[in-house]
């Protein structure tokens, strides 16, 4: 199913949300290949902020700062390139591995909890998938973001199996770090997402719940997939 052939032309917007490591970017990156469609990991947007402001030696816990940093230089979404995937560019440079150093990653969630830089952010997150078909993953997509999504998914994991994924994933990334320090962080990380005071991490109330700490990546495309296809066919 290519999402240009959707009724109507209407572009195919996928939801996924969950908590740190549940393993949605990698799930939304293989089913919007799948489905020939964009992919944005919404998180690397909100990490590209926190990298920036390391760079600049700006306050991160002072949001007025960070807001004027980014009136002088906001990161932006490049077009997605040939395997669909959305680039994050901040500073002239397409960001990558930068993203997911250690200080960027206990940064991160004192910037996503701002409510001035999510609301600055979320246009550029909604004009993105404004004229095409798209997979967001994030924490808030079902429910700030994408809120008429075609469908949303919120991913679930337990713990353990969490930070098993991010370590793994920053192993081979080439960053290391101790797995007792990752599980904290990882638990710090919810704790900040869930209690935030703005677009706080939540299922929305017409998300299809999947937990997947028993399931392999393959096996939760394969449902998520599935679901897709059975939800648009019945629209049709």
């Amino acid at each position: 199913m290519r999402a240009s052939s959707q009724r109507n032309m209407q572009p195919l917007q996928i939801a996924i949300d969950g908590p740190v490591a549940s393993g949605k970017s990698t799930v939304a990156a293989r089913l919007a290949q799948r489905l020939h469609c964009a992919f944005l990991d919404t998180g690397a947007l909100y990490r590209a902020v926190a990298w920036l402001a390391l760079q600049r030696g700006t306050s991160l816990a002072d949001e007025r700062a960070v807001l004027e940093l980014l009136e002088a230089e906001t990161p932006s979404i490049a077009a997605p390139g040939p395997q669909g995937r959305a680039v994050i560019v901040a500073a002239g440079k397409e960001l990558g591995n930068e993203l997911f150093t250690p200080e960027v990653s206990r940064a991160v969630s004192l910037i996503a909890a701002m409510p001035g830089v999510r609301d600055r952010l979320i246009p550029a997150q909604r004009a993105f998938a404004d004229k095409r078909s798209v997979v967001m993953a994030g924490r808030d997509i079902g429910t700030v973001i994408l809120p008429h999504a075609s469908i949303k998914f919120f991913l679930t994991a337990a713990l353990d199996t969490r930070v098993g994924r991010r370590q793994r994933e920053l192993e081979a990334r080439g960053l290391a770090i101790d797995g007792d320090a990752l599980r904290a962080q990882v638990q710090r990380r919810d704790a900040r997402d869930s209690g935030r005071e703005v677009s706080p991490l939540s299922k929305a109330p017409d998300a299809i719940e999947i937990d997947t700490t028993d399931m392999t990546f393959d096996e939760v495309v394969d449902e998520l997939e599935r679901l897709v296809r059975a939800a648009t066919t019945q629209r049709a």
